[in-house]
């Protein structure tokens, strides 16, 4: 008669699940990455490049610091910066994450503190672990090809060889990443119905799970609406690689800062003439100058394309209809004031996030035998940063305003008999 197997020890699996969780996280970032580099067409870097740029857009996804740096030998050096981050990646990476993190306990109504904690830190000793592999392997210098034969033999001979490379810096890139992945997992509680929460946290939910799944809402759909558009505009317009490479690369980037716009926020920056930039040709027209910085926001857009006001009755509809939706998943007796103050507060703090991971700062120079300039007129810069304080500001009262008439809206679905029930009279749930 056979033995029966023995149950795998609690402590091996609950390894196993933060192991999963890390793995299937970077796994799809790495893929999302990948993909839109190639189709960009870093996949015809030099050196055997890609792999590494791969790793290095990664770690940029979670907040990592990536430094460029370039020479020709005396003849020349150049100069470059880069801070940016490819938020494609990062959001593929975090709804993965957060998914793979929540399924074990998605049959349970309550957790312990002291395992909620456990898992999370085995989570995160693993990520940061990882991320040391991807840090150390995101670097890399290879040499740009500047003609064949003899153009090529006289360049090394003279050590005039374009050489360009990048590496990670390894202290900040473990101190964000590990910021990331602790964000990634609050988030996922906050927003999830199905996570449980210690029992002393359950009141907390009924008052900000709402309002924060509300908002996320939102932002998952900007990012669908832009896809679609982006792809009608891939098939229709030409240019199918590049559109790609945008959609796979930095799709929320410009979606969430049209969400911005649209709510009366307003970013500052301009694009040089010497930078192409994978970015709609009305955001290219509205920031081209050189280094002056330049408005952007609804009236700027609108000059070169009168359908930007149409972002502003998107942003009513997405924030009416989400504000509608934080009441409906609310308790019944929850009045009307309360749910505009939660509102105002998850729109606030949303566009906060918004405003932090869509800025863009980057840079290259070229000096020539000491002639010219690492940051001036033989280089060029792209730069886009929001005035935070007045996005805070107009998304919160964007949220009060909203949250007051989507409570009003929600009134008669709330108090419908079977619909909803009041989960003041039911905290064992869990919130699911």
């Amino acid at each position: 008669m056979s033995q029966p197997r023995s149950p795998v020890p609690p402590a091996l699996r609950a390894w196993g699940e933060a192991l999963a969780t890390v793995v299937a996280g970077t796994a799809v970032m790495l893929v999302v990455a990948a993909l839109g580099l190639w189709a960009a067409g870093a996949g015809g870097l030099p050196g055997g490049a890609f792999p590494r740029v791969v790793v290095a857009v990664v770690v940029m996804a979670v907040g990592g610091s990536v430094a460029l740096s370039g020479d020709a030998g005396f003849i020349a050096q150049t100069g470059a910066a880069i801070d940016v981050i490819p938020l494609s990646v990062t959001l593929a990476g975090s709804l993965v994450t957060a998914a793979v993190f929540l399924r074990p306990l998605r049959e349970r109504a309550v957790t312990d503190v002291r395992e909620l904690l456990g898992r999370v830190a085995r989570t995160a000793v693993l990520w940061l672990l990882l991320l040391v592999l991807l840090a150390v392997a995101a670097r890399h210098t290879f040499t740009i090809p500047v003609g064949s034969g003899i153009e090529q033999d006289l360049g090394e001979a003279l050590g005039a060889t374009p050489r360009i490379g990048f590496r990670t810096d390894v202290p900040p890139t473990l101190g964000f990443g590990l910021l990331w992945v602790l964000a990634v997992l609050a988030l996922a509680f906050l927003v999830s119905r199905k996570a449980p929460l210690p029992s002393r946290l359950l009141h907390f939910q009924n008052s900000v799970r709402p309002p924060a799944f509300a908002m996320l809402l939102v932002l998952l759909g900007y990012v669908v609406i832009g896809l679609i558009a982006g792809l009608v505009v891939l098939v229709t317009q030409g240019h199918p690689a590049e559109t790609l490479a945008v959609l796979l690369l930095g799709l929320p980037n410009l979606v969430w800062i049209a969400l911005g716009v649209g709510m009366g926020g307003t970013w500052e920056g301009h694009v040089d003439q010497a930078i192409g930039l994978p970015m709609p040709h009305v955001l290219d027209e509205v920031l081209r100058n050189r280094g002056a910085d330049r408005t952007l926001d609804v009236s700027s857009i609108a000059q070169y394309d009168g359908r930007a006001w149409l972002l502003v009755a998107v942003a009513a509809v997405a924030l009416l209809t989400a504000a509608f939706v934080a009441a409906v998943r609310s308790p019944v007796r929850t009045p009307a004031w309360r749910h505009a103050l939660e509102m105002a507060a998850a729109a606030a703090v949303s566009l906060l996030i918004v405003g932090l991971t869509t800025r863009i700062s980057a840079r290259y120079g070229l000096s020539l035998i000491g002639i010219g300039d690492l940051g001036g007129g033989l280089g060029g810069e792209v730069s886009l940063e929001p005035r935070l304080f007045l996005l805070v500001a107009v998304a919160a009262l964007w949220g009060l305003v909203t949250g007051y008439l989507g409570s009003l809206l929600a009134r008669r679905v709330r108090h419908r008999p079977g619909d909803v029930r009041d989960a003041d009279s039911r905290p064992q749930d869990g919130g699911r």
